[in-house]
């Protein structure tokens, strides 16, 4: 892997002594005799945007699905606020999930419930909030942040894709996570929108001090997003580095995600 200073294959600097969040060694994932995750090696630092690039099917999710505990490594450690994942029991899990916000490439909002509802929807049934007037406030709030606070009453169906991003977005922060997992968070939106979304996902990290990964093949999402960029190929991390680092790259599968950036 291409870096200056490495640590399990990640860089670091003298001066940065933020506290890691997550922290993946040697970690190897195989569903029968296909060999999907290799040897990843990644550190998450506090308050840290990291991006992970890669060509579908190269096991970028799986990354993701191992980091919450959906699926356990073959081989390797996957500690998060340091604590070995795969040791946690049930309920220890069940906690570790709350201070982690996942946005799914859908959204994933309830169909049948407005925006209103989606929202209260973890406040009532995972942080037990009770009081009417603390719930209103902490939905409009959310959904302030994210420009969408005149659909609060309107159901998924009404709502355009960016729309939809935003709310799944909006209904995601409500709990306050430390760390948010986005998959694909630009997929099928147009290019202006897919800024406004990328932007969102800095001024959430700026605004919460959010710990974030962030799957994508947007690369102008990667450019605004990140603070570190991490390229996938074949079940490996191959490079890594900032946004301007990598595109200077002399690697051919590198040098290929850039081809169209200027």
């Amino acid at each position: 892997m291409e870096a200056d200073k490495t640590k399990n294959g990640q860089k670091h600097t003298a001066t940065d002594k933020r506290e890691t969040v997550i922290c993946v060694s040697g970690l190897k994932k195989s569903f029968g005799t296909k060999k999907v995750l290799k040897d990843i090696n990644l550190d998450l630092r506090k308050g840290e945007n990291i991006v992970i690039l890669g060509r579908s099917g190269t096991g970028k999710s799986v990354t993701i699905q191992c980091i919450v505990g959906m699926l356990k490594p073959t081989e390797g450690s996957v500690k998060v606020f340091g604590r070995e994942v795969s040791e946690l029991s049930d309920d220890e899990l069940k906690e570790m999930r709350m201070k982690i916000g996942f946005l799914f490439q859908s959204g994933a909002l309830y169909d049948s419930m407005t925006v209103r509802e989606n929202l209260e929807f973890p406040l009532t049934r995972v942080l037990k909030l009770t009081d009417q007037a603390e719930i209103d406030k902490k939905v409009e709030d959310a959904l302030e942040s994210v420009g969408l606070l005149d659909a609060i009453d309107k159901l998924p169906s009404d709502l355009s894709g960016g729309m939809r991003k935003r709310a799944g977005l909006a209904r995601t922060i409500i709990v306050n996570p430390e760390i948010m997992l986005y998959d694909e968070p630009t997929t099928g939106l147009d290019p202006i929108t897919s800024r406004e979304i990328s932007d969102l996902i800095l001024n959430i990290q700026k605004k919460l001090k959010t710990s974030s990964i962030i799957i994508t093949h947007d690369m102008e999402c990667a450019r605004i997003a990140s603070d570190r960029v991490v390229i996938m190929d074949d079940g490996k991390y191959i490079a890594e580095g900032t946004f301007d680092e990598l595109h200077k790259s002399k690697n051919e599968i590198v040098k290929s995600y850039f081809l169209d950036i200027s």
